[in-house]
C-alpha cells in the first residue's frame, strides 16, 4: 500500500471522526439548551402562576438579566413566556419525581429531565429526536399542533430530516400529518411484500401544497393551471422536488426511454431511497381521466425493463392532477397491475417571498407543459 493511500485512508477517518464529535457536541449542546429552557419555564410558571411575582416581573427580570449578563441572547420576556410555555405543555408527559429549583439547574441531565411518562404514546428513540430539535422548532411545534400524535409526528420528521423551521412551517401548512397516506393507490394490490407496501402507502399524500408559486392576484382563474405549471412547477421547481419529502432524489425531467427505438419522454423521474425504486410523476393540467393511467402504466413497464436497476424495486407511478374524483380514481386504478397512485395539488394565496426569485435546478422542464398540452 503506497503512502499516499495509507494519507487518504488516515485523512478520512480522522475527517468522519472530527465531523461525528461536531455531531454529538451540537445535538448535547441543544439537549443542554432544552433542559434550561424546560427549567426556566417550570420556574417561570411555578412563580407567575401561584400570584408569588406581580404583575411586569417577566419584563423585569428580562431586562436585569440582559443587563448582568450583556452579549448573552434569548433571554427576552417574550422569548421567556414561550419557555412557560414549553414546560406547561410538555410539563404532562415530562414529570420528574421531585420539583426542581433554580439549584437543580446545573444538576439535571437532559435524559433525566425528559423521562417520559406515557409511554404509549412514544416510539424507541422518540426523546433522542425530542432533544435533537431546536427550541424554536418546537415553539412553532406547540403553537400550531394541539394533539401529542401531531406533534411527535413533526418531532420526528424534524430530527430526520434535518428541516429548518421554514420547512417545518411549510410541512405543518401543508397538513404533512393528515395527508401522507391517504392518497389513492393499488400498492397493497401490486407490491407484493407488505412492508414495502405499507412504505409505499406513506411516501406519498392525496395533495400537495404548492403554495409558494407566484400567482398574480388579478391573472384569470381559467389561465392559473398553465402559470402553475409554467412558472410554478418549472420556477421553483426546487421547491417543487422537496414537497416530496425525505427520500425522494431527482433523476430529470422530460426523462428519455427508448423502447424498440422509439422514444418516450417521462414528465419527472425521481429515484426514491427509502423505497429503493424509481418514481415516475406525471403532471396533468386538468382533472383525473381514466385514461392517463393506461400511459402511466407503459411507462413503468418501460422503466422496469429498460432503467431499473437489478438490486431495485419495482418501479412506482404517480399522477399528479388539478382535480381528481376519488371514487372515480379507486375504481380506475383497481384493475392495473403497476403500481400507482393519484394525487392533487392545491395552491395557497400567501407566497413566501423567498421562494419567488428560485431559479431552475432541472433542465428541460419546460418541455412537461408543452407536451402536455399538445396530448389534451
Amino acid at each position: 500500500m503506497s503512502d499516499i493511500t495509507i494519507y487518504s485512508k488516515a485523512v478520512k477517518e480522522i475527517k468522519n471522526a472530527i465531523l461525528q464529535s461536531r455531531y454529538r457536541a451540537a445535538t448535547n449542546a441543544n439537549a443542554e439548551m432544552l433542559t434550561l429552557n424546560y427549567n426556566i419555564g417550570r420556574y417561570v410558571s411555578e412563580n407567575t402562576r401561584s400570584g408569588k411575582w406581580g404583575t411586569g416581573a417577566i419584563e423585569q427580570i428580562s431586562k436585569q438579566l440582559q443587563t448582568e449578563l450583556p452579549g448573552v441572547r434569548g433571554y427576552s420576556a417574550t422569548t421567556m413566556k414561550y419557555m412557560r410555555i414549553f414546560y406547561e405543555t410538555w410539563v404532562e408527559m415530562f414529570e420528574p419525581n421531585r420539583p426542581l429549583s433554580m439549584d437543580d439547574l446545573t444538576e439535571q441531565g437532559a435524559f433525566l429531565v425528559f423521562r417520559p411518562l406515557l409511554m404509549d404514546k412514544l416510539q424507541p428513540n422518540d426523546i433522542t429526536a425530542f432533544l435533537r430539535v431546536g427550541f424554536t422548532h418546537h415553539r412553532e411545534i406547540i403553537q400550531e399542533c394541539e394533539k401529542w400524535a401531531d406533534r411527535w409526528y413533526y418531532i420526528r420528521r424534524c430530527a430526520a430530516e434535518f428541516w429548518t423551521v421554514e420547512s417545518l412551517k411549510y410541512h405543518i401548512r401543508a397538513k404533512d400529518y393528515e395527508k401522507y397516506g391517504t392518497a389513492p393507490n393499488n400498492f397493497e394490490l401490486t407490491i407484493p411484500d407488505e412492508n414495502q407496501a405499507a412504505r409505499a402507502v406513506l411516501s406519498f399524500k392525496d395533495e400537495y401544497l404548492l403554495d409558494y408559486i407566484n400567482i398574480d392576484e388579478e391573472t384569470d382563474p381559467e389561465l392559473i393551471d398553465e402559470r402553475v405549471l409554467n412558472r410554478g412547477l418549472i420556477t421553483d421547481i426546487k421547491n417543487f422536488i422537496m414537497t416530496f419529502g425525505d427520500g425522494f432524489v431527482p433523476m430529470g425531467s422530460q426523462f428519455r426511454v427508448v423502447v424498440d427505438g422509439q422514444e418516450f419522454f417521462l414528465d419527472l423521474l425521481f429515484y426514491n431511497r427509502n423505497l429503493n425504486c424509481l418514481v415516475d410523476i406525471e403532471l396533468k393540467r386538468g382533472a383525473f381521466k381514466p385514461s392517463y393511467l393506461g400511459q402511466l402504466n407503459f411507462y413503468l413497464s418501460a422503466l422496469d425493463d429498460y432503467v431499473k436497476k437489478p438490486h431495485e424495486n419495482n418501479s412506482i407511478g404517480l399522477l399528479l392532477c388539478k382535480e381528481a374524483n376519488r371514487a372515480i380514481v379507486e375504481l380506475a386504478v383497481r384493475d392495473f397491475n403497476k403500481p400507482m397512485g393519484v394525487s392533487t395539488y392545491r395552491l395557497g394565496k400567501n407566497i413566501p417571498e423567498q421562494y419567488r426569485s428560485l431559479i431552475p435546478i432541472i433542465d428541460g422542464v419546460q418541455k412537461i407543459i408543452s407536451e402536455s398540452e399538445n396530448e389534451e
